[in-house]
């Protein structure tokens, strides 16, 4: 990779380099490595700019052989993870350094605590809170010679050749061309998650924001903030402040409730306040096809359509059948306006796992086994919300759940690393190797907020299943105590004195 040590040692961008790594992390596609990348690319095009024909065919043939040859005999074998999720960084948190050479390529330099994103859309937490660097996560990608970060999609994967196909990721007009190079992979784990559905409804993904990345969250908070200021403005109608301060919610699953309280909660403390002069036009619509919050208890599910509607969240039950820029259409025909509309229907396989010419579960993930490899195929590996059993396994498709793909990418590195201990890392070389005990899954329970001091707490392990199920201000504190202890330390002390705050304010 002789441009990426030239870009490492380009003092053009050298004194970039602290800076970047004590910024926020931003949006994959508005990371400052393009704006580094694309000043290298210039800088060292400029003056071939006069032969152009000559530079295109040189650049062609770099191009061709640029990437991450196969391991020589005597070096670590390489591990390549595809995406940045859950799974994803679990694996690479947990998997042996010493063993293996670690590559990551995901589109987006850190990984989401998904679970609070809601909570930044409204500012009970910063953007800061909910995410963590990759190379914090693994300190080997930021030291070791042979272990890199590489902000790019995966276009392909050659099985046979053990070679994946990447792409940089880049932005706009003023940007460099998208960069091609190989990696070779010993082990290649596929943990790229899943896509938001829409259900081919035309207009979602023009007009709908969903809730999956702290992007996300910032446009919702940009747009929420921006129509509150435009419903201020002399000579807005009736009509058009009711319609900018009217934010719906489509789908009544955890992050759909989770949102649609943290939203209410929003409206009682900082609108009445701040907005006094629109705080009567601005209101919540959660739509849902069926109940909300459809995998936990009953009893639990009355508890929090009554207190959603004591916060003044509207609950309509219908299917969307249309998007428009400024309204929604009900399969009743029913116009909804809205001034911020929030998609959170489920997910389901990306295009680009559609295109893998791998086996397939039920729904379309890729296949996996009970050691949570891809049949017929040497050395890869599925995990997270990207990966399903065969139907040939006679297991169930597990859910799309964080504590399913946490615990795969945990079972994963322990294999990896045994298989690593045992002399089979290199490529096609763990056929015969003890893998151990498979991978079983036991839920833990579901957890879901509904606002200031509201909580759901489902411990059992399945819907039909007997346990333990409570709800209130209990409930409200283990959820709030339980990912409380998933923070890194210095993000600790803030967020429980955000929870010594609010405690106080309940007594």
């Amino acid at each position: 990779m002789v441009w990426f040590k030239n870009l490492i040692q380009n003092p053009l961008i050298k004194t970039s380099s602290k800076s970047l790594l004590k910024t926020t992390p931003r949006p994959a596609t508005k990371n400052f490595v393009l704006f580094s990348l694309s000043h290298y690319y210039n800088f060292y095009t400029t003056d071939a700019s006069s032969s152009s024909s000559s530079s295109a065919a040189t650049a062609a043939a770099v191009n061709q052989s640029s990437g991450l040859g196969p391991t020589a005999a005597g070096e670590k074998p390489r591990v390549v993870v595809l995406g940045s999720g859950w799974a994803g960084c679990r694996l690479l948190k947990d998997i042996d350094t010493s063993l293996y050479d670690v590559v990551c390529v995901s589109p987006r330099n850190h990984m989401v605590f998904t679970p609070l994103l809601a909570s930044t859309c409204v500012g009970t937490l910063e953007f800061r809170s909910v995410a963590e660097p990759i190379g914090r996560i693994q300190p080997a990608i930021s030291k070791e010679p042979g272990s890199y970060f590489f902000l790019a999609n995966c276009t392909s994967v050659d099985a046979d050749n053990h070679v994946v196909q990447c792409e940089t990721v880049t932005d706009g007009l003023n940007t460099l061309n998208p960069w091609k190079f190989k990696i070779s992979y010993d082990k290649l784990v596929i943990a790229l998650g899943a896509e938001a559905l829409t259900f081919g409804i035309q207009g979602v993904a023009e007009n709908a924001i969903f809730l999956r990345e702290v992007y996300h969250a910032q446009e919702i908070r940009r747009k929420l903030l921006l129509n509150l200021m435009l419903s201020d403005v002399p000579g807005i109608s009736e009509e058009e402040k009711c319609r900018l301060l009217h934010c719906v919610v489509v789908g009544g699953g955890p992050t759909g409730v989770e949102f649609s309280g943290e939203l209410s909660d929003f409206i009682k403390r900082d609108v009445h306040q701040r907005y006094a002069h629109v705080k009567d036009y601005i209101h919540v619509t959660l739509i849902e096809a069926n109940e909300i919050l459809s995998s936990f208890d009953d009893r639990l599910r009355h508890y929090a359509t009554k207190q959603l509607s004591k916060s003044g969240v509207r609950l309509v039950r219908g299917i969307v059948k249309d998007v428009k820029p400024q309204k929604l259409i009900l399969n009743d025909g029913t116009e909804v306006p809205y001034g911020l509309l929030v998609w959170s229907t489920g997910v389901g396989p990306s295009s680009f796992v559609n295109s893998l010419e791998l086996p397939k579960s039920p729904g379309g993930r890729i296949g996996i086994d009970e050691w949570l490899r891809v049949p017929s195929v040497q050395d890869i590996f599925a995990i997270g919300d990207c990966s399903g059993y065969v139907e040939s396994t006679g297991r169930p498709v597990l859910p799309a759940l964080a504590q399913v793909a946490e615990r795969q990418g945990k079972y994963l590195a322990s294999l990896l690393n045994r298989v690593g201990k045992a002399g089979g890392g290199q490529a096609n070389n763990a056929k015969d190797i003890e893998l151990g005990d498979p991978f079983v899954y036991k839920h833990l329970g579901s957890m879901a907020t509904l606002g200031r001091f509201k909580a759901l707490v489902d411990l059992r392990q399945s819907k039909d299943a007997k346990g333990v199920s409570m709800a209130g201000f209990v409930s409200w504190f283990i959820w709030r105590s339980a990912y409380l202890t998933q923070y890194r330390f210095e993000e600790r002390l803030a967020a429980l004195q955000v929870l010594q705050v609010m405690w106080r304010t309940k007594l």
